[in-house]
């Protein structure tokens, strides 16, 4: 029998749930803390499903039949409607609409949240304010091809080719996580592809010349500066890391009993662990380096603030000292050093010099016929490449 007003009203509450039933599947459902609440069962695909209309005496037996017939309608017409609720939820959170500047925001925090570099999310956040100006304001879901277009090319007519191409990236990035949580439709920055200045293909300047590379290791020798600023240059050129992972290195990343290093995830390019075997050469400066060691358990320490590494231009500003302008050489060229002359040694595998170099393999399948270290052979190619160094300071200075 439907229910009524009347008889809603008179509804005790009981030590179990219990269920009042009207009819075409709507029923009311009474709790033992006296909260009542409408329900709506069907069918759809062959399953029972519930639909919540909400609860009594807001939602009164008028309004709750209404709800009900409406969902029935939708079933009629072959829809489930309890998918129709989210997606029109989602449609409604959608038109809400949120500006391209909050939800750049939340990216950014998002990206903080898994681990991203303190330096990676810096310079993002740089990329990030190039666009404020014009996107800033305006709502996701209204940004088209055009306006993305018109702030890539404020930053093209300032020659910055390489920049436009990164904030194009970026913007896009933003764009399809909003996509992925409901507040866009769209990725208009994948019209762009093609749309703007190619830059010149830079490489990181690096010498490997033989003669020439023994040249700037005598001149490291010499260097007057900082001595801690030249022994990290001594070890950039002999263990080729990415100069972040040397410069915010701490020491107890080191054992000297196994000649290892130990670099943490959070701080490789790829976030993934790294060891680097360390050769006599290495030990020997880290331990010269050691006899600076004051409180800090960084290797290289800012004389301005001992909790905090030195800047990330120290080292190529102490190159600059020495006369070598950055077309010549970076403290990023070691790596490239090393990698050339090493491939060109026939010696060793190029596997287990990309390894050293803490490169990922860019192919899946041979991604994952090669997760050895090849560690043996980066032991022995680490004493290899340091020796060679050594040589290479003879070629040119030969009386020592």
């Amino acid at each position: 029998m439907p229910l009524s007003d009347v008889a809603i009203r008179n509804l005790k509450s009981r030590d179990k749930p219990f269920k009042a039933t009207d009819s075409h599947g709507l029923y009311l459902l009474i709790n033992p803390t006296g909260s009542r609440l409408w329900r709506f069962k069907y069918r759809f695909s062959g399953k029972e499903k519930l639909l919540a209309l909400g609860s009594y005496p807001l939602v009164g037996l008028k309004l709750a039949r209404e709800k009900r017939d409406d969902a029935r309608l939708l079933l009629v017409e072959g829809y489930d409607p309890s998918a129709e609720r989210k997606r029109r939820k989602r449609q409604e959170f959608l038109e809400k609409g949120i500006s391209f500047s909050k939800l750049a925001a939340e990216y950014l925090d998002k990206l903080k949240r898994e681990g991203r570099a303190a330096q990676t999310l810096k310079k993002l956040e740089w990329i990030v304010s190039l666009a404020e100006a014009r996107l800033g304001d305006m709502e996701v879901k209204e940004i088209e091809t055009q306006d993305i277009l018109a702030c890539l090319r404020v930053v093209e007519a300032e020659g910055k080719f390489e920049t436009a191409g990164r904030l194009r990236s970026t913007i896009g990035a933003i764009l399809r996580y909003a996509i992925a949580t409901g507040r866009a439709t769209t990725d208009p920055t994948q019209a762009l592809k093609g749309a703007l200045i190619s830059p010149k293909k830079k490489h990181r300047s690096a010498l490997t010349d033989k003669r020439e590379l023994g040249a700037l290791l005598l001149a490291i020798d010499a260097y007057s500066g900082e001595p801690k600023t030249a022994i990290g240059l001594q070890l950039l050129a002999i263990l080729a890391p990415r100069p972040g992972e040397l410069r915010l290195a701490s020491w107890d990343e080191f054992d000297f009993e196994e000649a290892t290093w130990r670099v943490p995830a959070e701080r490789m390019k790829m976030r993934l662990p790294h060891r680097v075997p360390l050769p006599r050469q290495a030990v020997r400066w880290l331990e010269e380096l050691m006899r600076y060691r004051q409180k800090s358990d960084l290797l290289f320490p800012s004389t301005r603030e001992w909790k905090k590494a030195i800047s990330e231009n120290t080292f190529n500003q102490a190159i600059r000292r020495m006369g070598y302008n950055k077309d010549k050489v970076t403290a990023h060229g070691f790596r490239a050093t090393f990698s050339t002359l090493a491939n060109e040694s026939g010696k060793w595998n190029p596997d287990a010099i990309e390894r050293a170099l803490a490169h990922v393999e860019g192919n899946d399948v041979r991604r994952a016929y090669a997760r050895g270290e090849h560690w043996d052979e980066r032991v022995e190619m680490a004493q290899w490449w340091a020796d060679e160094l050594d040589g290479y300071r003879d070629v040119v200075n030969p009386d020592g």
